[in-house]
């Protein structure tokens, strides 16, 4: 009897640990699937496929300008949670400001647990990415970066008329790997680390913000009288670039 009694108590003891493993497990979070769409304005004023080229806007050193073509690359997409976990995402986005259908991203691995997160990418390629030749589909879209300026690609095609309320000149806003010296170059790209919390509960496509007039004010003030063009071998009009980038991203709007 007191060996039945026994193996009943050992019996319950395991069952009892047995419930409490399986209270312990942790269910996996619901996954969201994430697209990321770009915005572009001037200091609050949309600038889109419909009004490019027709906008006129003001720098903050003076100029007036007019814009006939933007175009920009950005590449290794990385969403950053509250424990640090970062999911990263394959592919690069090339946009073309002409035209609408390339605002958005939809990366092929774009599923992450729901949760807060922080946004970080590359502007352009970083030295890893940016192979001359590599990419056709930017072959076609001539993006190539002349191969006695560093090879790979550009970063920006920014191009329009300034002091157009006078006598209206060129510029070529073109940004790319910086030319140091005669066969020596230098890694121009940019990390790009937005800190507003991105809350994801769903399905969710998150606006990214791009103030073009950042370009030209902050923290460098770009005269357009005295770098205008060309300034794709100007190493000084280069690093200024890189600087100046830094602050024309932001988080908009979360829809989900």
């Amino acid at each position: 009897m007191k060996k039945i009694i026994a193996i009943f108590i050992v019996s319950c003891i395991l069952f009892s640990c047995s419930e409490d493993n399986d209270d312990n497990l942790i269910a996996p979070l619901p996954q969201a699937a994430i697209t990321f769409n770009f915005t572009h304005n001037w200091d609050g004023t949309t600038i889109n496929n419909n009004n490019l080229q027709t906008e006129t806007v003001i720098n903050a050193h003076g100029e007036v300008m007019s814009m006939t073509r933007l175009r920009y690359l950005i590449s290794r997409f990385e969403l950053t949670n509250e424990n640090g976990q970062t999911y990263r995402f394959n592919g690069y986005k090339f946009t073309d400001l002409s035209d609408e259908t390339t605002y958005n991203f939809s990366p092929e691995n774009n599923n992450i647990p729901i949760g807060t997160y922080t946004l970080k990418f590359i502007w352009g390629f970083n030295e890893t990415d940016n192979i001359d030749g590599a990419y056709s589909d930017l072959n076609s879209a001539s993006w190539n970066w002349p191969a006695m300026l560093g090879g790979g690609y550009h970063f920006m095609q920014f191009d329009g008329m300034y002091n157009v309320n006078t006598t209206a000149m060129p510029y070529n806003f073109h940004n790319g790997t910086a030319r140091v010296s005669m066969d020596v170059f230098e890694q121009n790209f940019a990390e790009i680390v937005l800190e507003t919390p991105i809350t994801i509960f769903n399905n969710a496509s998150i606006e990214v913000k791009m103030n073009i007039a950042e370009f030209f004010k902050n923290p460098n003030t770009w005269d357009l009288n005295v770098l205008d063009t060309p300034l794709m071998p100007n190493y000084d009009a280069q690093k200024m670039m890189q600087e100046n980038v830094l602050t024309v991203f932001s988080i908009g709007d979360i829809t989900q």
